[in-house]
């Protein structure tokens, strides 16, 4: 565990991380819908935005050094199953926020992934219709920061 005002910080630095990194999928979305495309049904046919492929790639970025960070802030603490069953409210309630963080984390990251690739200036041809990814991807950057902070705070008082 660190120290309690680093530790503070560390989770302001992850809350702006996964804002800044919610509005660029965001936007990378409202981007990629700029351009030229032709739709029926599932299928589509589009350009692909070089705008939507960096802001993309920003967030990707951003939602990473979330991630890893948030996960820093406690230290590593792998435990069995017996020492869950055993451990105290906050103690499991902080477990359980950790793995619904990492879970969100590699959902967002998947979305944004496959969002972002199909804007790769290579990638200009038909097929299965990537809409909203980008933007769901985005605005699970803001779930993200909602159960790391939750994490943090029960972490920190179930340490105490």
């Amino acid at each position: 565990m660190v120290n309690k005002g680093v530790g503070l910080f560390v989770c302001v630095i992850v809350i702006v991380l996964d804002i800044v990194a919610g509005i660029l999928g965001v936007r990378a979305e409202e981007a990629q819908n700029q351009e030229k495309h032709l739709r029926l049904w599932l299928f589509e046919c589009k350009e692909p935005s070089q705008e939507a492929f960096r802001l993309g790639c920003g967030a990707i970025l951003l939602l990473i050094v979330a991630h890893v960070l948030a996960n820093l802030i406690n230290g590593c603490t792998p435990c069995s199953q017996d020492e869950t069953h055993k451990a105290s409210l906050g103690r499991q309630l902080s477990l359980l926020s950790l793995f619904f963080t990492w879970v969100i984390a590699a959902v967002g990251l998947g979305l944004l992934v496959i969002g972002t690739k199909a804007n790769h200036k290579s990638n200009a041809s038909c097929g299965l219709s990537h809409h909203r990814f980008l933007s769901m991807g985005g605005i699970l950057c803001f779930v993200h920061l909602l159960f790391s902070t939750f994490y943090y705070v029960t972490a920190t008082a179930s340490a105490h």
